[in-house]
Formats: C-alpha cells, structure tokens, sequence
C-alpha cells in the first residue's frame, strides 16, 4: 500500500470513530512517529517462531506488523523456525525426533523433511500470509543465491564415568559459515520483504538445517542492519524474581550469565543477540511473540514489549 493511501485510510477511520476514540488513536499515531523516521531506510531482522507462527491471531497480527513497517519506509527481513511443524510431519510418516542437548538428530530422511516442512510448507504460510496483507513477500532458503554457507554443527559429550570427551554427531545439523547478502539486497531494493528459511549448504553439497536464532543473529550482522528482534514465547527475559529485564549492556549481560539468572533455553538467544550488538547492529529484543501486533509495539511504542540489549551499558 502507498504512503499517500495509508495516510488517507488513517484519516477516514478518524472520521468515522467518535471523538475519544479518535483522539486516542491520535496519540498512538504521534508516539510512533519519531520511530518512524528514525527507522525509515534502515533494516530490520526478525526471527519469526513460537507460538507467533501457530496462532491464527497472532500469525494475523505478525503479518499486518511486516506490511506496515514495510509501508513507511523500513526494511523487515524475516527469519523463520519452524521445529514444530517438522516434529508433526516426522510423526505422521512414523519417524521418531530424537534431541541432544535440545538439537534434533537430523539423518538424511529427516532433512529431506526439514527442507519440505521449512522451504515449502512454513515458508510459502508465511509469504502468503504477507501478500494477503498487501505485502511483496519472496520466500527463500539460505541454498537459494548460495546465501548460506554452511559447515557440520558437532560437539563434545563428557560424562563422570567417561575417561575422555566424545565427539558427538547429530547428522545434517549446521552452523553458519558465511553469508552472502546479494540475493537480500536485491530484493529489498526492489522493494520485496524477504523471507528465509534457515537450511544452508556445505562445501560438499550436502544441506544443514541451522538454529533460526543463530541465521537470523549472523544475517542481521551481515546486513549491518539497525535491530534484530527474536521472537519467544516469554515476556523477554527474567530475572530471578519474575521481573522484565530490559535495556541491557553487554557487561550486564555477562553478569546475569555467571549468577545463573540467564540458563537454558533463554541463554543461546541471549549470546545471539550479544554477538550481534558487539558485531555492530546497534539493538537486539527479545520480544514477546504471544502478544498480538508484539513486532510493531517493541518498534513503535515508548514501553516496549520484551528486552532491549546493546553492545554498552546505558
């Protein structure tokens, strides 16, 4: 939708509310206003999971935020998950998912899978959902253009009664080598929204299915872009009261490492999002996917939806 469209359809529903009604969706405008013009131009990475991508509400509202950003003038790249769905595909076809240290096993049948489910099913749900919203969405795996390049994903398994550490292989699972932002750049200049499934390629040919996270993380590096937002299922992160930690510094963040506050599932989110504000985009937010439009409160508003890190403390 053009900007002079969206203006005039703002200014109709205006006059079609009553005056309280009116004014507040006034108030809203003028907050988000300064967002967006210090937004307009610049790129911004969104990881798109949880239970944002199985909610027809909040895949709704998800939508709707990309085209919008999209209309004033920001560039959103979407990153998506989508283990889920590979996990309901798997079981109907009789496969059992098998997890180490929360990573799935990934044999050659089960990343034939994973290319159907992220490249093909998750991946055009998404761009369409974009286009029906008025969006141009072009949906994409990191083999498309040679984007991702990509090695085998191994680690080291100790044990008490272990004498020395193994070296564990859990299949066609990777991590990123390298990307080649030219198959995004083009799109974005030529005024599409992409959309990204994380499944790279090696050297030797063979696919790797890669952490969301970690692509959306390295992309948001590569493309130099303004802010990187991972979407959870969490109010964003904790502290060891319950409370919503935000506008955190990268030595912050380390000391909440140590103390244990930040553990589990949270603590690779938060080392993505710490190496991409070290790396030079200059936010990442870990926001609340279970809130509806959660995207364009975190972007637009004052308060925010999730935390806010940076490279230094404020």
């Amino acid at each position: 939708m053009p900007l002079a469209k969206l203006r005039q359809s703002i200014y109709n529903g205006l006059m079609t509310l009553d005056t309280t009604s009116a004014m507040n969706i006034a108030q809203v405008l003028t907050e988000a206003l300064p967002y967006i013009q210090r937004f307009a131009g610049k790129t911004i990475v969104i990881k798109y999971g949880g239970n944002a991508m199985v909610d027809d509400n909040l895949k709704n509202s998800f939508a709707r935020d990309i085209v919008l950003m999209k209309t004033v003038g920001i560039n959103p790249v979407v990153v998506h998950g989508g283990g889920p769905q590979i996990g309901k595909l798997l079981k109907r076809i009789g496969k059992e998912s098998t997890f180490i240290q929360g990573m799935r096993v990934t044999d050659s049948e089960t990343m034939d899978v994973v290319e159907m489910v992220l490249g093909g099913l998750v991946n055009k749900e998404i761009v369409n959902l974009i286009n029906q919203k008025g969006g141009n969405a072009v949906g994409l795996t990191g083999k498309d253009g040679d984007m991702i390049r990509a090695h085998k994903l191994t680690f080291e398994k100790t044990a008490p009664e272990m004498n020395a550490s193994e070296i564990v292989d859990i299949g066609h699972v990777g991590e990123v080598t390298s990307i080649d932002p030219a198959v995004v750049d083009m799109l974005v200049s030529g005024d599409f929204i992409p959309v990204i499934a994380p499944i790279g390629v090696g050297t030797d040919g063979q696919s790797y299915n890669i952490n969301a996270d970690l692509v959306a993380g390295k992309l948001a590096e590569t493309l130099h872009a303004e802010k990187l937002m991972l979407l959870t299922n969490t109010a964003g992160l904790l502290d060891k009261e319950g409370e919503l930690l935000t506008g955190l510094g990268a030595d912050r963040v380390h000391e909440l490492i140590a103390d244990g506050t930040i553990h589990s599932g949270m603590l690779p989110k938060i080392r993505c999002a710490l190496e991409a504000v070290q790396a030079g985009v200059s936010t990442a937010h870990i926001i609340d996917g279970r809130v509806q439009h959660a995207v364009m409160l975190e972007i637009f508003t004052d308060e925010g939806v999730g935390t806010l890190i940076r490279a230094r403390n404020s």
